[in-house]
């Protein structure tokens, strides 16, 4: 963790009146810091408002669904506003102008930021006066942007950790305030790796506020800044010339969303669990074969010839169908020996 801060030059929180907070997000990893922030003894902070995203659409009925944080807050209380944007000069500015009325008449001391999914314009940045905190889910530089956790796993990256970082008005580029390193385990997921970020995220955020009167903000490393883009549909199809250990590392990062797909015998299959056997003596396979080949079907796995080693497949899905062991889903849906994967075109639905 960093920067180290010596116990004896540490304010004491019962001296420091609490912080009055804006709290910005919308999914669950917002939602743990949230929750400590809004029930931590002794206070450190108060939560004044909420900003989320609007209301979306979910389920079959594709009816409208609150957030996980604006639900918290209509449960706990607190004020929350849910701007389309906060551009003044954008296409909601009625939003925009709203959403300033509502940081402005809270007068916070602090806005903190999680996984919120607007842009904040400089008014925002600059309307409380410890400014604009963030929760970011990866080691500054390295995987700045909107996917910092999938994109660490699929490159196969043996730590990350979190960032409690000043905003700024470039993408994930402000001073860091403190940061704490995890270990990616070797099967980690998305979906694991989340949770244990989004606690120590939260851990973090409150001990950066215990501090924040010693803390001083350390610049960004010029060096090793990577782009952790936003994934994208086209690539959940499976590229069978890629190594085996290059797809597991893929499935491992986009579990549990938006997962992997390929086709098979006319067929869009979700691929759900796999693991690489590179490391494995295997069978010997047809050196015509080509990526995408099954070389072997036992009662509970599916070997699949990949550009570099073979890919077991565990779990698998037909599209309108449950998730099912490769056990349960050959004796429904017999595979037929020389079947090859392909990466089709047809959406998983």
């Amino acid at each position: 963790m960093s920067p180290a801060i010596p116990p004896q030059s540490l304010p004491c929180a019962n001296e420091l009146p609490p912080l009055r907070v804006i709290f910005a997000g919308t999914p669950e990893f917002a939602l743990k810091a949230l929750e400590l922030l809004h029930s931590s003894e002794p206070r450190r902070a108060i939560v004044v408002g909420v900003l989320s995203q609007p209301d979306r659409p979910a389920g079959r009925g594709m009816k409208l669904q609150a957030s996980v944080v604006k639900q918290f807050a209509i449960d706990s209380q607190i004020p929350c506003s849910q701007p389309r944007s906060l551009r003044l000069d954008g296409k909601y500015p009625e939003d925009a102008v709203a959403a300033q009325k509502f940081i402005i008449d809270l007068k916070p001391d602090v806005i903190i930021v999680a996984a919120y999914g607007l842009i904040l314009p400089n008014w925002v940045l600059q309307s409380a006066p410890l400014g604009c905190l963030n929760i970011h889910a990866s080691l500054l530089p390295r995987w700045r942007g909107a996917a910092p956790i999938h994109r660490a796993i699929e490159a196969g990256d043996l730590k990350t950790g979190i960032c409690i970082m000043q905003m700024d008005q470039g993408l994930d580029t402000g001073p860091i305030l403190m940061s704490q390193e995890l270990e990616i385990e070797p099967f980690e997921t998305t979906a694991s790796m989340h949770d244990k970020l989004a606690t120590s995220g939260a851990l973090l955020l409150l001990e950066t506020l215990t501090r924040i009167s010693s803390l001083k903000p350390i610049a960004q490393s010029t060096d090793g800044i990577i782009y952790a883009h936003k994934i994208e549909k086209a690539e959940t199809w499976i590229d069978w010339s890629k190594s085996s250990i290059q797809i597991e590392r893929k499935l491992r990062a986009f579990t549990p969303a938006p997962g992997l797909q390929s086709s098979l015998n006319g067929e869009t299959l979700k691929i759900w669990s796999a693991i690489s056997l590179n490391d494995v003596i295997t069978l010997d396979t047809d050196p015509k074969s080509r990526p995408g080949s099954i070389v072997k079907i036992s009662s509970n796995s599916i070997d699949v010839l990949t550009g570099d080693g073979l890919l077991r497949i565990t779990e698998l899905q037909k599209a309108g169908a449950k998730r099912l062991a490769v056990s349960s889903f050959i004796q429904g849906s017999p595979i037929p020996q020389g079947s090859c994967f392909e990466s089709g075109s047809r959406q998983f639905s």
